[in-house]
């Protein structure tokens, strides 16, 4: 179990490509998401995600449930199926209460660096649900180690010198709210 705290904020193609120029060279990876519930939304009920990501080549089933601070357990496995994930992740078995349905998605590239004690990651493609798609673009400032305080000013400066808006819901969050009608 890793615990994630990231800041997120919305942004457009311009500003994507100058935050890659000034903190390249960045990695490229080409990302699918499928997020799943049951019928009766048991996961959502528990505030919390379930998902199935092509990163590339490799397929990662995550779980992710809040914490009291605002940051998320993450649960991850390699696996080719949700079916699979699910088998191997207990936690996620422990929210489920029925068959599980795919409710919504994100297709999108992803542009990273590791800096310090952070990763940077530069998201642009589209949210999906309810047969819809609307444009995805956003930059996430994701800790992943050290002193979190660290991670928030990084964010913060990031986003005065970039213009950036700071973007409050999830993907998952906003593709379900798409699946909606919303």
């Amino acid at each position: 179990m890793a615990v994630e705290l990231e800041y997120k904020y919305a942004a457009d193609l311009a500003a994507l490509e100058r935050i890659a120029a000034a903190f390249g060279p960045l990695r490229t990876i080409n990302m699918q998401t499928t997020y799943y519930d049951t019928p009766s939304r048991s996961f959502s009920r528990a505030k919390a995600t379930f998902r199935l990501r092509r990163e590339n080549d490799v397929y990662i089933c995550t779980l992710k449930t809040p914490l009291p601070d605002g940051s998320r357990r993450e649960f991850e496995c390699e696996a080719a199926t949700i079916q699979e994930g699910l088998e191997k992740l207990p936690q996620a078995q422990a929210i489920a209460d029925g068959p599980l349905e795919a409710v919504c998605g994100a297709r999108f590239t992803r542009l990273a660096c590791d800096i310090g004690t952070l990763e940077l990651a530069l998201d642009s493609g589209v949210l999906t649900g309810g047969g819809r798609e609307i444009p995805l673009c956003e930059v996430e400032a994701e800790h992943k180690q050290g002193d979190p305080a660290r991670t928030l000013a990084f964010a913060r400066k990031l986003a005065a010198d970039y213009g950036l808006q700071e973007e409050p819901r999830s993907k998952f969050a906003r593709a379900m709210a798409l699946a909606m009608g919303d």
